[in-house]
């Protein structure tokens, strides 16, 4: 498999971690490691997407290939957008989004979801992994996802969905068995013709009452196909304690 690219969007600004993309791990700024790790998949290119020269710089210092985009972009997708247009890329080119707090990224995972575009006609791709715990269903910070029987994703929640009525009206403290409860994982694939298309997208109030992007792209009509995962991939990096957790990992 080939043809296809990864961006990684790096925002200078953090408000949990000032200046996230450029902490060091290891003796490299995160975003560089985020790109290395990306380049073990089988992608034909690996691109950071940024608004500060700072992150180009630092790019470049160290042979990541790196584009400078608007600071204006309300999201990572819209980033993403930019990027497409500026390398004209065919309307069916794959494009994976991998964020530029994801240094412990699974290669597998990105050709996962590359392989998931190249299968379906669906214009985005994104990942899940089964969730085994009742307090995780319950918990609105763990975004979950149902689907239909062909892998598409329904419906997106910080609810717990899948609600196992007359289960949870007994106990609540774990899950019937045979219930499929998914967690989102934060991946996302999409065809470049999409990415053109979803600028003209409006916000629906779905995106807006859940804070789920992903949201709008159900609300107009797209579809989005999900891999299911055999175990949630490692964290990213949000907090201070997070950094710190990757470091000594890396130091061992």
């Amino acid at each position: 498999m080939s043809g296809f690219i990864v961006v990684i969007p790096a925002r200078l600004a953090s408000s949990r971690l000032p200046g996230k993309p450029l902490a060091d791990i290891a003796g490299k700024p995160m975003v560089v490691r985020v790109a290395e790790q990306a380049a073990r998949s089988r992608a034909a290119r690996v691109i950071v997407a940024t608004d500060h020269a700072d992150i180009l710089a630092a790019c470049a210092a160290h042979g990541v290939e790196a584009v400078l985009t608007r600071e204006d972009h309300a999201s990572g997708t819209d980033r993403l957008a930019e990027v497409a247009a500026k390398l004209a890329l065919p309307a069916d080119a794959r494009v994976v989004n991998v964020q530029g707090d994801e240094p412990l990224i699974d290669p597998a995972l990105i050709d996962r979801l590359a392989e998931l575009l190249e299968e379906t006609d669906a214009p985005v791709a994104t990942l899940a992994h089964a969730i085994h715990d009742a307090a995780d269903h319950f918990n609105p910070n763990v975004v979950k996802v149902a689907l239909d029987k062909h892998g598409r994703a329904l419906y997106f929640s910080r609810a717990a969905i899948p609600y196992a009525r007359d289960a949870y009206a007994a106990d609540r403290s774990a899950l019937p068995a045979g219930l499929p409860v998914y967690r989102h994982i934060g991946l996302y694939g999409y065809r470049a013709g999409f990415l053109a298309d979803y600028a003209s997208l409006a916000p629906g109030p779905l995106e807006q009452y859940e804070a789920l992007e992903q949201l709008r792209v159900l609300w107009h009509g797209y579809s989005i196909m999900v891999a299911v995962a055999s175990e949630a991939p490692a964290a990213g990096v949000d907090t201070p304690e997070d950094l710190e957790r990757v470091r000594r990992l890396f130091a061992a």
